[in-house]
């Protein structure tokens, strides 16, 4: 079986390019714990029979702005050669995301796909793990005859999904199965902060899949969730059941698509939600520490340019933070030439710097104060440096870095029980952040991930779509029943 795949999640309304640097590569079985690391086969048989794994090249980014068309053709190109160099292959695992939009193309993944399945054949199954947030086309499902998505958001259960596409395609080919897909598109856009399995009605939708898929002529059934910051045709709610009886997978993905629209208003935030100065002032009157503030707009996990300091401005601007008498962590802005200049001040040094708008060219925002922090060399985020304004503390980064662990911060003395609030580029907060938070809330920030949809400049949407359209009409939700040729 071959391992392959590129993957990331593009904002089309991100300034920022994701180019072949910003890639990470794998050819190794490092990814795959449940792979022997030296071989690449599994610590027991299964279905019977033994079955060896060979890396060919994984690619994987930090969500940010489109692909540019010569970073994902590069890779694509270095890929389809390590595949025809190391075949023929039995079956083929794509190790993807699901929201990857690249310039000049609406379906980068089904048109991997399609490539890869030029390279091994027609009959070489193809099974794929996936991001609930990516997004499958009737194109991708007729390509790829098991796809499986995570079932968790904030995702906790990815190495799980790997495994489970893995195992799938090995019981495929075990057992010669001849294998259907049910299909449907549902017209519906959501952000992710509004479909946290951590609440209903995504945690009970979700919770019906282990069950779907232990019926008689199931194997498995996937919700895509989607992804709302891609101006692009294929962006919706996607339900996909894989089995091996047409009726089953029919019904399977008959009844989550009818639960889904169902609930279609009931989709709320993980958090309260205010605008960034009432979000501001509700934190700083609360007694609860820590405090954490998302600033959504420009969320870098979600496809945010990280350069936005609008929130900045607001802290700046708010009497109790600006005098010291309150303080606040604000993580994280990159802007390399800010950086630069507290590198060369040190800590202690006073600094008076211009931050934001590296990729966007928007306004930057004028920042006087003390260098509180240098970090060099972080494996992100490059050179970091903490500036204190008030009591308002920048992090401030040479390249995108989220910043999703407690830890990110004490690193750079930073401590958020001993701060009157924390602000975090961020959605919905990551499994640390949510531990250690005693409140929280989201700020509706503006940003290439702002969670106001409707002020966004679609084009180029599937419409009409909810609940961008206003009256959208009952959608047909019959599935497409989808069978490869054997």
């Amino acid at each position: 079986m071959a391992i392959c795949g590129i993957g990331t999640e593009s904002s089309t309304f991100s300034a920022h390019r994701t180019g072949y640097r910003d890639f990470t590569l794998w050819h190794d079985f490092s990814r795959y714990p449940f792979l022997c690391q030296d071989s690449g086969r599994w610590p027991e048989e299964v279905a019977g029979v033994r079955v060896e794994f060979v890396p060919i090249l994984v690619a994987r980014a930090l969500p940010g702005g489109q692909v540019t068309r010569e970073a994902y053709e590069r890779l694509e190109s270095e890929l389809l050669a390590g595949l025809r160099a190391a075949g023929p292959f039995d079956g083929v695992y794509l190790d993807l995301h699901g929201a990857m939009h690249v310039e000049g193309r609406d379906d980068a993944e089904a048109a991997l796909a399609a490539a890869v399945r030029d390279v091994v054949g027609p009959r070489a199954p193809i099974a794929a793990s996936m991001d609930l947030h990516g997004q499958v086309s009737r194109r991708f499902a007729e390509l790829v005859d098991l796809p499986t998505a995570y079932r968790t958001a904030p995702h906790v259960d990815v190495e799980e999904t790997r495994e489970r596409a893995c195992r799938l395609l090995v019981r495929a080919l075990a057992e010669d199965l001849d294998v259907v897909r049910s299909w449907v598109r549902l017209p519906l856009l959501l952000p992710g902060e509004r479909t946290s399995t951590r609440l209903d009605p995504a945690a009970a939708i979700y919770a019906r899949l282990p069950e779907i898929e232990r019926r008689p002529g199931v194997l498995d059934a996937s919700i895509w969730i989607g992804y709302a910051w891609a101006d692009a045709p294929r962006s919706s709610v996607n339900i996909l059941t894989t089995g091996t009886c047409p009726e089953a997978v029919t019904a399977a993905t008959t009844e989550l698509a009818g639960a889904l629209w169902r609930s279609r208003d009931d989709f709320a935030f993980a958090m309260p939600a205010l605008p960034p100065r009432a979000a501001i002032e509700q934190a700083l009157s609360s007694p609860h520490r820590p405090y954490f503030i998302s600033d959504s707009g420009d969320n870098p996990t979600a496809g945010g340019s990280g350069d936005a300091a609008f929130f900045l401005s607001d802290l700046l601007s708010a009497p109790a933070l600006a005098g010291g008498g309150k303080s606040a962590i604000w993580a994280s802005c990159v802007d390399p030439a800010a950086v630069a200049a507290c590198v060369a001040a040190g800590v202690g040094g006073e600094v008076s710097v211009r931050v934001g708008g590296v990729y966007s060219g928007d306004p930057p925002v004028h920042l006087k104060g003390t260098v509180h922090a240098v970090r060099p060399a972080d494996p992100v985020g490059g050179d970091l440096a903490v500036v204190r304004a008030g009591g308002v503390h920048a992090v401030l980064t040479t390249r995108r870095k989220p910043y999703h662990l407690v830890q990110d911060l004490t690193d750079l003395d930073l401590d958020p029980w001993r701060h009157d609030l924390t602000a975090i580029k961020i959605g919905y907060l990551e499994p640390d952040l949510h531990r250690a938070a005693a409140a929280s809330i989201l700020a509706l920030t503006p940003g290439g991930v702002s969670q106001d949809l409707p002020a966004l400049p679609y084009t180029r949407l599937t419409r009409p779509i909810h609940p961008l359209d206003p009256a959208v009409p009952a959608p047909d939700l019959t599935p497409a029943l989808l069978k490869r040729p054997r």
